[in-house]
């Protein structure tokens, strides 16, 4: 059995719309023993919107999302058929693999909006220290996922750039992989993982710059509960539709690259992945594109530069970490070029370093 290989589109149940976390009792009925699993940020702003108290047990994750910090959780929770995790991607990655250790469905209630984590049932494993270990796969989806968007008015707004760069990468992450398949080996949920992934690239690019605007008013409007469900949602399908195929590649493999170097420990998983977007196209000598994305980065205040994630030094010597990790077999810029290598990586980057 290949879990990777399975269509697995995402969340059992998927609830978006303004003011849905106040019914959040009538979500709760059918379960008997709840843990909650949460941050201190994200518990405070959970609590400032839906001002009732919960009476279940509350559990405080160690920021890292890592496997070990999940048993941890699952151990001290003992028993539960319902974990309800309250904040945003490494809250609900670790509640994921807490609600596996024991065998419990998973409510989750996303605090920003920033990436697919709320929607699928992957997650980013991370070491204690922080630094990438791999990609984890759940055998179940989230049982329910609600999405209130008034709530998500208060997402800072450079949580919500950093997702509408994680969510742009779907386009070109798939069209990196699928370029030089043959019809022939282009099923249809890899066909409808490819139109999905379009689809999201589209509607980002007219109305992810008016979205980030209304988010700046606190001010709710079509186009931000659009970007909302596309960067929950949308994302979230197109790797279920599409599986290996349609997860992660180039710009991923920079993110996870990046991911060991410190100075970059405080950056936003997907403006390092929209970094990583710029990079997957300098290799593939989509050089065209880039351009048509400066102004998109400029506009959103997506990163065109590694001095913009705090990387200043960028030789060959400082970026070895990052390039011998995305070209590594078990990295998925090969999913990209087969036959990756660490110098082609600087290279790409160089390249983007100098547009």
């Amino acid at each position: 059995m290949d879990i990777t290989t399975e269509v697995r589109p995402g969340a059992n149940r998927y609830v978006s719309g303004e003011g849905i976390l106040h019914d959040l009792t009538s979500y709760l009925d059918d379960f008997k023993k709840i843990a909650v699993i949460t941050g201190e940020k994200s518990f405070d702003a959970f609590q400032q919107y839906y001002q009732k108290k919960l009476s279940y047990p509350i559990y405080r994750y160690d920021g890292s999302s890592s496997h070990e910090n999940a048993v941890e959780l699952a151990n001290n929770i003992e028993q539960a058929d319902l974990i309800l995790a309250i904040g945003s991607g490494r809250v609900i990655d670790t509640s994921k693999m807490a609600a596996e250790e024991l065998n419990a469905e998973l409510l989750v209630i996303p605090t920003l909006i920033s990436n697919c984590a709320p929607f699928t049932p992957i997650v980013a494993v991370y070491h204690p220290d922080r630094t990438f270990k791999s990609i984890g796969y759940m055998k179940r989806a989230p049982f329910l996922t609600l999405v209130d968007s008034k709530f998500l008015l208060a997402t800072p707004t450079e949580y919500f750039v950093a997702g509408i760069g994680d969510t742009l990468a779907k386009w070109y992450e798939i069209e990196g992989i699928t370029r030089n398949l043959q019809d022939e080996q282009k099923s249809a949920y890899v066909r409808l993982g490819i139109a999905s992934a379009k689809a999201i690239q589209e509607l980002l690019i007219q109305d992810a710059i008016p979205a980030i605007e209304d988010l700046k008013q606190r001010r709710s409007s079509a186009a931000f509960t659009r970007v909302t469900d596309t960067i929950v949602g949308l994302a979230g399908e197109t790797g279920g539709f599409a599986a290996s195929f349609g997860r992660s590649a180039g710009a991923h493999a920079i993110h996870d690259g990046l991911s060991f170097l410190n100075s970059t420990h405080h950056q936003l998983h997907g403006k390092k992945v929209a970094y990583g977007i710029l990079v997957q196209l300098a290799h593939t000598k989509n050089l065209a594109e880039i351009q048509k994305l400066k102004s998109f980065y400029l506009a959103t205040g997506l990163p065109l530069k590694l001095k913009d994630l705090n990387v200043l030094d960028t030789s060959k010597e400082a970026l070895a970490p990052v390039i011998n990790h995305a070209a590594s077999s078990n990295e998925t810029f090969n999913l990209v070029d087969s036959a990756i290598t660490p110098d082609q990586i600087y290279q790409a980057i160089q390249l983007v370093e100098s547009l």
